[in-house]
């Protein structure tokens, strides 16, 4: 079936000399795999490599045959023209960093508007925006509401966040927690825009902890989940 769609690369990879392997979150059909065959030697052809760097917004022409195997791509424009989160350095970290973890997140073959949406506007605040610390703690926890495990706040005063549980609680137990000084900083977090995250006041280890913790809660409430390759780079960045 052949579909016009929006769709945000999430990774690439070289398969042979000259094609490329791409994954992409689609408006239409959620996450799809595509080989894009020659598109590294072609240069007079409507698929160019450019066009596929990670979180680039594209509007595609596809053919969606929908049995698990990858699909293909006639026809790709780009959709959102950025102005700096390929060339920025720390953007182009964060990019790179954000495009992994939603690739390692992001499983569904089906339609989520709400998801794109946000995506969208993520990728715009972040283009038009100089890039605070803390940007991608807040990108991630608000990600959870989509993917269906953001923090339960019903006992937000509580002392302990239970990565496990995925609440608040009173008292420790053998589940890893979020506590002590973390704890503090995870809740200025919680139901902030990206507007209000230049007043948050948080040091690079405080933040490289508690991203830590953030990446386990992927880990314990995502089936499959792998840590993130792009963190070192990622950390060096943000001093």
């Amino acid at each position: 079936m052949q579909v016009t769609t929006k769709a945000i690369v999430l990774s690439s990879i070289k398969y042979g000399d000259t094609s490329l392997i791409v994954k992409a979150f689609t408006v239409s059909d959620g996450l799809k795999s595509y080989l894009l065959k020659g598109v590294l030697s072609s240069k007079r052809g409507k698929l160019k490599a450019a066009y596929f760097l990670p979180l680039m917004q594209l509007e595609i022409v596809a053919n969606h045959k929908n049995k698990d195997t990858l699909e293909s791509i006639r026809e790709a424009k780009v959709a959102v023209p950025y102005k700096s989160l390929h060339t920025d350095i720390v953007k182009n970290s964060l990019v790179l960093f954000l495009a992994e973890m939603l690739g390692n997140s992001i499983q569904e073959q089906e339609e989520d508007q709400a998801l794109f949406n946000y995506l969208e506007y993520a990728l715009h605040w972040l283009d038009e925006n100089a890039p605070p610390p803390s940007f991608h703690l807040l990108f991630l926890l608000n990600l959870t509401k989509f993917l269906g495990f953001y923090p339960d706040t019903s006992f937000v005063k509580a002392p302990y966040f239970d990565l496990l549980e995925g609440g608040f609680v009173t008292a420790p137990s053998l589940n890893p927690m979020i506590q002590g000084d973390e704890i503090v900083h995870f809740k200025t977090l919680l139901g902030i825009n990206f507007d209000a995250l230049q007043a948050i006041q948080m040091n690079r280890p405080q933040r490289q902890e508690l991203l830590k913790k953030v990446i386990l809660y992927f880990e314990l409430h995502l089936h499959g989940f792998r840590k993130p390759k792009s963190l070192a780079v990622l950390n060096a960045v943000f001093e």
